[in-house]
């Protein structure tokens, strides 16, 4: 008789670690959800300081790593949270580990977030344990965040010539779910979205959906960081394994997009 497997999903809260929850629970697994905050259903634990991870990973024959702090303490969390969650890990035997990165940050390591996240994968790598790797281009939500972002009053500002391959989060999370349950490969084929596409063809697609026409100023960024953008390193142009694209991911979402819209308007 098969021992049913456990599989913990850290940040399983979060915009990524839901979808993957609501997948494998879809599928019938059994799921520990693991994350910094206090939820219903979820294991509380801290990559900063590690505490609860021995009880987090205690019975885990499976881990997706979605866990991740961009803006705060990244190095701590990121990088020496991912050593202890998986030196705890490896101490009760866990037998697959999938990650997932981010496309490019190897050919783009001047942004700090970046570094990070790949000081993150040589941990994995380097952990003893089992593990696969997925790095994916920019989310649909991340990217209309930015857009909405650099609105201000008439006016909406676009870093010139940033080429983006933004991809459903959703459709991240069901590659995520099949490597998991497919048992280690290394590093995968990266899953990028459909379409490449510069940052101000995003905007203008935006706001043709939410039916506003502010003035787009398309701005020079200076640096290293903006040069690799540019020149497309965030993007994965022959591993396209998304299938829904911004238009679709707007119209999906088009009732919550125009009512943001209309608040900001008013806050305006």
């Amino acid at each position: 008789m098969s021992v049913a497997r456990t599989i913990l999903v850290t940040g399983g809260t979060g915009s990524l670690g839901s979808k993957v929850v609501e997948r494998l629970v879809g599928s019938g697994e059994a799921v520990r959800v693991m994350s910094r905050w206090r939820r219903a259903n979820a294991v509380r634990e801290d990559l900063l300081t590690g505490e609860g991870l021995e009880e987090a990973v205690e019975g885990v024959d499976t881990m997706i790593h979605c866990a991740s702090s961009p803006l705060h303490k990244t190095r701590q969390v990121d990088v020496e949270g991912t050593w202890l969650l998986l030196r705890a890990a490896r101490r009760v035997g866990v037998s697959h580990v999938a990650f997932i990165s981010i496309v490019g940050i190897d050919r783009n390591p001047y942004y700090p977030y970046y570094r990070m996240k790949l000081g993150a994968e040589r941990v994995v790598e380097r952990s003893g344990l089992p593990w696969t790797i997925c790095r994916a281009t920019q989310f649909h939500q991340f990217v209309l965040k930015q857009i909405r972002f650099l609105e201000l009053g008439p006016v909406a500002l676009a870093p010139k010539g940033f080429l983006l391959q933004p991809i459903d989060v959703g459709e991240v999370a069901d590659r995520l779910v099949e490597l998991a349950l497919s048992g280690p490969a290394g590093r995968v084929p990266d899953a990028g979205g459909p379409e490449v596409r510069t940052f101000a063809d995003l905007a203008q697609s935006y706001q043709k959906t939410v039916g506003r026409h502010r003035r787009l100023l398309e701005v020079p960024v200076p640096g290293k960081t903006a040069r690799a953008f540019r020149e497309g390193a965030h993007t994965s142009r022959k591993e396209r394994y998304g299938a829904i694209t911004w238009e679709e991911f707007l119209h999906r979402t088009a009732h919550s997009v125009q009512t943001e819209g209309t608040r900001r308007e008013e806050l305006a």
